[in-house]
């Protein structure tokens, strides 16, 4: 059972935001540059966020994405739902048929485990990982970087 690149991607770029909500609507090119995630692999994502519907999009100048929700009301398993991540630590996915087309000895223990991962991960909010230290000095760090390297970019161009 592992989460794949899809289903942390989507739940970076939806800390991400809500991180910088404050700001306004947040552009999917600077989630790019703080997280390093390709900005056409955001836009497959964020269109099935937003079909979910929990994300906005804001069109226009200064234009980019918000939140449907409050942070508080916004869990983990929400966003890897969303993205059609499945949480399932069985070998069949579910159907069963492990053990030549068969239920294998510990099929429902695996089951149960796919539940506990998820009711994990519903109990965890985007607003009680923004409270966490770690995360807002990560935040902090990213915010620092794009900085320099956008002051960088700025100070070539001046000179050229």
């Amino acid at each position: 059972m592992r989460l794949t690149t899809k289903g942390r991607y989507a739940v970076t770029a939806m800390l991400d935001l809500a991180i910088h909500a404050q700001q306004g609507p947040v552009s999917l090119n600077d989630i790019s540059g703080r997280q390093g995630i390709s900005l056409s692999y955001l836009e497959q994502l964020f269109a099935k966020l937003r079909r979910s519907e929990l994300v906005a999009s804001v069109r226009g100048p200064g234009g980019g994405y918000r939140l449907n929700r409050a942070p508080e009301l916004l869990n983990v398993a929400d966003i890897v739902d969303a993205v059609n991540e499945s949480i399932d630590a069985t070998r069949c996915n579910r159907r069963g048929n492990c053990q030549d087309g068969h239920e294998c000895l510990t099929h429902h223990l695996w089951c149960d485990l796919s539940e506990q991962i998820h009711g994990f991960l519903a109990g965890i909010t985007l607003a009680s990982l923004i409270e966490r230290e770690e995360v807002r000095a990560t935040a902090e760090r990213q915010n620092q970087l794009r900085h320099n390297r956008i002051a960088a970019l700025e100070s070539h161009d001046e000179i050229a």
